[in-house]
C-alpha cells in the first residue's frame, strides 16, 4: 500500500516535470539568436566589403578613361602607366574600409577592340563579425577597361545658310566653329577612314552639285516644265505665230538644286526616309530645281580636312528655311548607297553615325508647305526615322532675333537627348556649342 502511493506520487511529478513549459522561451531565444547574430553580422560584413568594391570598381573606371586620354593625347608614355595609374586612383578611392589595396594597369595596342588599357585592383575588408566563425577578412577584386580607335565616326555638319545667317555675326562664327570642329574631330583619327565628315549646307533647297545633271536618280519632270523657250512651229499668212512647242532647257544648265522627295506616296513618304532611289519608281527620285537661291553645293563625306574647311569657306547666306531638306541629305551622306555612296563601313569596326544640325530660325517653306507647323511635322517623322536607325543627332538653334523667336520644338524634338539641343543666344556661343559636341563625340567608354 505504502510502496503503491510512492509510485503514484513519482509518477504525478513526473507527468508535472514533462508539462512544464514556463522556462522553454527564454530557451529557445538563448539558443535562436546565435544563428540570428551571425547571418546579422554576415549581412554587415559582406555590404561593407560590396561597398568597398563598387567604390573600388567606380574610382577604377575614372583612372582607366584618364589614363587612356592622356595616353592617347601623348600626355604620357606607355611606360609611365602604371605610376600614373597609382596616382590617378590614390586620389579617387576614399573607402576606409578596404585594406591591403593593389592595383595594376595592362596597356595593349591594336587589339581587336582598338587600343585598350585595363586596370585591375584588389582589396579585403577586415571582418567584425565573421571572423568568429574563422573568416577574419572578406577579399575582393574588380577590373576596369576602356578602348579607343575602335569606334569610327562619320559626322554629317547640316549647316543654315538661310539669309538671315548674314545678321550678328552668325555665317562668320558658324565657318569658324565648323573649322574648328573638323580640327577637333580630325584628331581623332589615327589612321585615314577612322572619321569622315560631309558638309551640308541648307535653305530652302540643297544643292547636290551641277555637275550631277546626267545622274539617274534627278526627276526632271517639274524643272522641264519650268525651263525651256516656246518655240513658234507655225505661222498664218500675216507671219504672226499661230502654235507654240515647249522646248525644255539643257539639263546641262541646271544650278544643282533639288528639293524635298515626294510626300504623299508611300506611309510615311520618301521625304522622311533615307531610301536609295530606283529609277522605276519617280517617287524615290530627287526632284531638280532651278532656284536664284541655291545654297553651295554639298560635300559627301571624306576625310580631306582641307577640303572640308574649304567648302565651308565659300558658304553664303541666301534664301529661306527648311531643316528638314538639309537634315534629310545630312542622313543621306551617311548611306553606302545611291547618291552620294558613302564608303562601305569594315566589319571589324564599330562605327558611330551623328548629325550636327545647326539653325537660325523656324521653317518657313519646303516643297509643299509655307508654315513653320506643317514642316515641323514632317520633320519630326524624319528625325524619328534617322534616331530609329541608330543616328546621334545634336541640334543647335541661334536664336539672336529681337525679340527673339520661340524655342524650335522640332530641333528640340530632334535631338536625341535633351542635352543634345542648344539653345544660343549670341552667335558667339556657336564656337563653344561646337567644341561642347566635339568633346562629347570624342569620349572615350568604358568597354567592360
Amino acid at each position: 500500500m505504502f510502496s503503491a502511493s510512492i509510485t503514484r506520487h513519482f509518477k504525478g511529478a513526473a507527468s508535472r516535470f514533462v508539462g512544464a513549459n514556463q522556462g522553454n522561451i527564454a530557451v529557445i531565444f538563448a539558443i535562436a539568436c546565435v544563428p540570428m547574430i551571425s547571418f546579422v553580422g554576415a549581412a554587415i560584413d559582406y555590404s561593407r566589403a560590396n561597398n568597398a568594391r563598387s567604390s573600388m570598381q567606380a574610382a577604377l573606371d575614372s583612372t582607366a578613361l584618364m589614363l587612356s586620354k592622356d595616353l592617347s593625347s601623348g600626355a604620357i608614355t606607355a611606360s609611365q602607366i602604371t605610376t600614373k595609374a597609382q596616382a590617378y586612383f590614390a586620389a579617387l578611392y576614399t573607402n576606409t574600409d578596404a585594406q591591403s589595396i593593389s592595383i595594376n594597369a595592362t596597356y595593349t595596342a591594336n587589339s581587336n577592340m582598338g587600343s585598350t588599357i585595363q586596370v585591375n585592383g584588389s582589396g579585403s575588408v577586415t571582418t567584425d563579425f565573421l571572423k568568429v566563425a574563422g573568416f577574419p577578412n572578406i577579399n575582393f577584386s574588380t577590373a576596369s577597361t576602356t578602348a579607343w580607335g575602335n569606334v569610327r565616326m562619320r559626322v554629317a555638319m547640316v549647316l543654315d545658310n538661310t539669309g538671315s545667317m548674314s545678321q550678328n555675326g552668325k555665317m562668320t562664327a558658324l565657318q569658324t566653329a565648323s573649322k574648328n570642329l573638323i580640327d577637333q574631330l580630325s584628331a581623332l583619327a589615327k589612321n585615314p577612314g577612322d572619321v569622315y565628315i560631309s558638309i551640308i549646307p541648307f535653305a530652302k533647297d540643297v544643292n547636290v552639285g551641277a555637275s550631277n545633271y546626267n545622274q539617274n536618280w534627278i526627276d526632271w519632270t517639274a524643272w522641264d516644265a519650268a525651263n525651256g523657250t516656246n518655240v513658234c512651229n507655225s505661222r498664218n499668212s500675216r507671219g504672226s505665230c499661230t502654235g507654240y512647242t515647249w522646248t525644255p532647257a539643257n539639263h546641262n544648265t541646271w544650278n544643282g538644286c533639288v528639293w524635298d522627295r515626294d510626300k504623299d506616296n508611300e506611309n510615311p513618304g520618301y521625304d522622311t526616309l533615307n531610301t536609295a532611289p530606283v529609277t522605276s519608281n519617280p517617287y524615290t527620285l530627287f526632284p531638280a530645281e532651278q532656284w536664284s537661291a541655291c545654297p553651295v553645293a554639298l560635300m559627301p563625306l571624306s576625310y580631306d580636312w582641307t577640303a572640308l574647311k574649304s567648302k565651308i569657306g565659300t558658304m553664303a547666306p541666301n534664301g529661306n528655311t527648311n531643316q528638314a531638306i538639309g537634315m534629310a541629305w545630312g542622313w543621306q551622306s551617311l548611306a553606302s548607297t545611291t547618291p552620294l555612296n558613302a564608303p562601305a563601313k569594315d566589319p571589324n569596326y564599330t562605327y558611330k553615325d551623328v548629325i550636327i544640325l545647326l539653325s537660325d530660325g523656324l521653317n518657313t517653306q519646303d516643297r509643299w508647305y509655307t508654315n513653320a507647323a506643317s514642316i515641323d511635322a514632317r520633320q519630326k517623322i524624319l528625325c524619328d526615322n534617322a534616331k530609329g536607325a541608330g543616328v546621334t543627332v545634336y541640334t543647335i538653334q541661334v536664336n539672336t532675333s529681337s525679340p527673339p523667336d520661340p524655342t524650335s520644338s522640332v530641333l528640340s524634338y530632334c535631338a536625341s537627348n535633351p542635352s543634345d539641343f542648344y539653345m544660343l543666344t549670341s552667335a558667339t556661343q556657336v564656337i563653344s556649342a561646337f567644341q561642347s559636341i566635339g568633346s562629347s563625340l570624342s569620349q572615350l567608354r568604358v568597354a567592360r
